[in-house]
């Protein structure tokens, strides 16, 4: 069973959302069990690794769920949810997180940058490929980003497909 773990820009925009969700249901079902639809309960043919943060983590789990994966949650923090899920964006956690057959939750306290960093090096640790839904902007300096993943992957010898469509876009910075 091939895992892909995902990481990826949060701010996307609105337009992006749907050309980004084509574009992950197009590399996911290169990963789809062809015999999954004739026989229900027939097993799931990959494992998605996933924070399920908003924007690209949440479309590639949402993603995976819908090619028939197995989604694996991994969670920064105790404190994750409360403190850094947006209302707005609570009902999508919770269902993806519901959804999952398995939630790995790290023995971190805080949602900070340690506990990313360590969420990102979970990830890759059980990754066989990685998903970057990723502009290809170098990194920002800050460290735990979208390319920084990218590069400690490339590092690592995990592959990584990039995913950034004709029409994706990041929203401007506040």
């Amino acid at each position: 069973m091939t895992a892909l773990a995902v990481t990826g820009h949060m701010d996307l925009t609105d337009e992006s959302v749907p050309v980004v969700r084509a574009a992950l249901d197009e590399l996911l079902d290169r990963y789809r069990d062809p015999d999954r639809d004739q026989e229900p309960g027939s097993g799931k043919s990959f494992v998605g690794l996933s924070c399920i943060a908003k924007g690209a983590d949440s479309l590639f789990a949402e993603a995976v769920l819908a090619a028939g994966g197995r989604l694996v949650v991994v969670v920064p923090s105790r404190d994750y949810r409360h403190s850094t899920v947006e209302p707005d964006g609570a009902p999508l956690f919770d269902r993806l997180a519901e959804a999952a057959d398995e939630v790995v939750v790290l023995p971190y306290e805080r949602a900070d940058r340690q506990a990313y960093e360590a969420a990102n090096a979970l990830l890759l640790e059980r990754a066989d490929r990685l998903v970057a839904v990723w502009n290809g902007e170098p990194p920002s300096g800050r460290g735990g980003g979208t390319a920084d993943v990218v590069l400690a992957a490339r590092e690592a010898g995990i592959p990584v497909d990039v995913v950034w469509p004709d029409g994706a876009a990041r929203a401007a910075s506040r």
